[in-house]
């Protein structure tokens, strides 16, 4: 059994990397660039009006100015402006080369075609000048970068139709059980309504991972070496929800063995989720996450999600690490690290009742992870700990 640590760096070590390939923009949400991409143009690509208001050629201290026409957004803007002449303008509309300062209509005073203001004015106020936010041929957007929102409202803006991308991993999941059936059923004794996998699901969505599928797996040695055979074959990463351990019905481990998934550690020492696995064939990687489903989800969090980010291009990242203030008291039994889930505000950071892994309800209205390290026995008031907060 290795430790928390140990597993998080040879996990690292063992990431299969994604292909490249090339998406239309609109399709690029969530993945990441996979080379540098230069700007085609200048933007904003001509000087614009920052606001709805008057472009002058102001000279010296102007207090008066005629109007001589006037630049909506999108027109061509071809207007000359003499001395102390002005144009209505709106935010957006190109200035013309001849205007030296764009003032807003809030301060305007208009009698026919004069134009007058009710405080001083200065000129080079209000225009936003051509190259302002980048240069063609300058650096738009790093390799490695993540396709958000804005990153892609950034390259639409320049123009960019297409892009370069880690793919997104092509990721199935399994759970195990002859006990496990769909919401929208009767439970019968000995029946569980199925969770685990439509939570990993969401999660997988929730940090932008969508090329997923959801599948179950029976208690027959035969039918789980088919399903994960084949699952193997035909996806990037698999992770399978239970059957991991030595049961007489545990049957997950076994197919492993015979598909030939080369084991990259087993069991860490951990609360919950000590019976993780992890390992690889030539082309996928395997997790073989507990059946309980707060452990599964807590693997998710610290193992899956920073090989997932790392397969798709980017960091070995998973949660988003502080160190806050622990408000309580809390006695650590036995000597595995622990992931305790909690509520977390600006300054410190409380325990949430129901640590058991078989529970979900606390794990639904918590927001963090505490980290209590193996050789740490009692957490005091006060004291200082890690925590993982949840986004």
């Amino acid at each position: 059994m290795i430790s928390v640590e140990e597993a998080l760096d040879i996990l690292k070590k063992n990431v299969l990397r994604s292909t490249i390939e090339e998406v239309d923009l609109s399709q690029a949400l969530d993945l990441i660039l996979a080379e540098d991409l230069t700007s085609p143009i200048n933007m904003p690509p001509f000087d614009n009006s920052a606001m709805d208001g008057y472009a002058l050629n102001m000279i010296q201290a102007s207090t008066s100015f005629e109007i001589i026409g006037e630049i909506q957004a999108g027109s061509k803007g071809d207007i000359t402006l003499e001395s102390n002449q002005a144009v209505r303008i709106f935010t957006g509309a190109l200035v013309p080369k001849t205007a030296n300062t764009v003032i807003q209509q809030e301060w305007a005073k208009v009698e026919g075609n004069q134009l007058t203001f009710d405080r001083e004015i200065e000129t080079n106020k209000n225009i936003r000048r051509e190259g302002e936010q980048i240069k063609a041929g300058a650096v738009a957007m790093k390799k490695g970068q993540l396709l958000n929102p804005a990153a892609i409202g950034f390259l639409a803006g320049l123009g960019i139709e297409k892009v370069n991308v880690y793919s997104s991993p092509k990721v199935a999941v399994y759970c195990t059980g002859d006990e496990l059936i769909e919401a929208g059923n009767t439970l019968e004794p000995g029946q569980i309504y199925e969770s685990n996998g439509k939570m990993l699901i969401a999660s997988l969505a929730k940090y932008g991972f969508h090329n997923t599928s959801l599948h179950k797996l029976p208690d027959d040695f035969n039918l789980t070496y088919e399903a994960l055979n084949k699952g193997i074959k035909e996806n990037d990463i698999v992770l399978v929800s239970g059957g991991i351990s030595v049961g007489d019905y545990d049957y997950v481990g076994k197919a492993f063995q015979k598909i030939g998934v080369e084991e990259v550690f087993y069991k860490v020492k951990q609360k919950p989720g000590k019976p993780l696995f992890a390992g690889n064939t030539k082309d996928t990687f395997v997790f073989g996450l507990p059946g309980n489903p707060a452990s599964t989800l807590s693997c998710f969090y610290n193992f899956v999600l920073p090989y997932l980010n790392q397969f798709k291009g980017g960091a070995f990242k998973g949660l988003r690490k502080v160190n806050l203030t622990f408000d309580g008291e809390y006695s650590k039994k036995g000597e595995r690290a622990e992931f305790l889930k909690a509520i977390a505000n600006e300054n410190s950071v409380s325990l949430l009742g129901h640590q058991s892994s078989a529970m979900l309800d606390s794990f639904a209205i918590s927001n963090c992870l505490i980290y209590i390290d193996k050789d740490i026995i009692e957490v005091k008031n006060g004291d200082t700990v890690p925590v993982f907060l949840i986004d």
